[in-house]
């Protein structure tokens, strides 16, 4: 991990009221929609049409991302790291971070036409951690893995055979994990299918997985950091303080309006979260350069979230990007954390 990175899990875990923020932009989506995945031009052509961006524009997107130096982590898929970490070396000289997704369970196998999601999510990796880190299976280099962090993700159903799956899996990655010498970050989803579970218990059945999951976890094997979606102030409190040597943050989840992702950031800020990794959020933006900076300036107290949203809009306005919403109509709040836990 980057020393700017390790500077603020170190503050956060000293002292959990630190305003250190960690600032995450999800690029593994390849690994989830596929072709799909890069996102869609914007704004579509004149005569209307829209289509997908290509790799090579999706890589270019993350390099100046990376050149901007705004977020602290970057993740992405092993073959994208492959080249851009690994290849083209571009973190090198850069604060940010790289990171890997380091398994692809069947609820984010979303090709077009599939119907995975409609069972409950088994464990399953594509992913090699040495390969990860040294860019193939067999490479070693003297100065230490390129490639050091990733995130693991489970999702539990309140189904008996499928939670005990990703239970192993986990228990698995731990174990390779820490042979590699490689740092991770864990990712708890709601069920991705009807489990037995009102919404309103949803938020409670992820907590306390999440405290269940850690429990059987020393220190040495934890992640750096969890991530859960956002359900609200109740329930973001409670897992923050629960222990306060885990550093807890949010994910994205579906995309909303510009306030609605700025005010989530906020407030699960204010009520404890020290990490947010927003993917579709980022990728799908107008400018998703702006976008990333005034997230930065809402963490560190520069502006509000509302301001925010002001300031975003003049920045397309001066760059003559039109925006997908009038001002007004993203300046509206949209329920996208409740709407997430039960349909993502």
């Amino acid at each position: 991990m980057k020393s700017r990175l390790m500077r603020k899990l170190d503050s956060i875990r000293a002292n959990s009221k630190a305003r250190d923020f960690v600032i995450a932009d999800a690029k593994d989506a390849d690994v989830t929609w596929g072709v799909a995945g890069p996102g869609a031009i914007w704004p579509p052509a004149a005569d209307g049409s829209a289509r997908f961006r290509t790799l090579p524009e999706f890589l270019e997107q993350i390099r100046q991302i990376v050149a901007q130096g705004v977020v602290d982590i970057v993740l992405a898929s092993v073959s994208v790291m492959d080249h851009l970490a690994h290849q083209e070396r571009i973190f090198d000289n850069s604060d940010v971070t790289p990171a890997i997704r380091a398994n692809d369970t069947s609820d984010i196998w979303c090709a077009r036409g599939a119907r995975y999601r409609q069972s409950p999510s088994v464990p399953f990796s594509s992913v090699y951690l040495h390969e990860a880190q040294y860019g193939s299976l067999t490479a070693q280099s003297a100065g230490g893995p390129v490639v050091n962090l990733g995130l693991f993700s489970v999702t539990f159903n309140n189904n008996l055979e499928s939670d005990r799956l990703h239970l192993e899996a986990f228990k698995a990655f731990r174990a390779e994990a820490q042979r590699c010498g490689f740092h991770y970050f864990l990712e708890i989803f709601p069920p991705n299918v009807d489990a037995g579970i009102s919404v309103d218990q949803i938020p409670a059945f992820v907590n306390d997985w999440a405290a269940r999951l850690l429990a059987g976890v020393p220190a040495a094997g934890r992640p750096v950091f969890l991530k859960v979606p956002y359900f609200g102030p109740k329930w973001m409190e409670e897992l923050a303080s629960y222990d306060p040597t885990v550093i807890v943050g949010i994910m994205g989840g579906t995309i909303g309006t510009t306030f609605d992702s700025f005010t989530m950031l906020a407030e699960a800020q204010k009520y404890g979260a020290r990490v947010a990794l927003y993917g579709r959020r980022i990728k799908e933006a107008e400018d998703p350069l702006s976008f990333i900076l005034a997230m930065r300036q809402i963490v560190e107290a520069q502006t509000t979230p509302a301001d925010a949203v002001r300031w975003y809009h003049a920045q397309l306005q001066k760059q003559k990007i039109p925006p997908k919403r009038s001002l007004a109509d993203d300046m509206q709040l949209t329920p996208t954390q409740e709407r997430y836990a039960i349909n993502r």
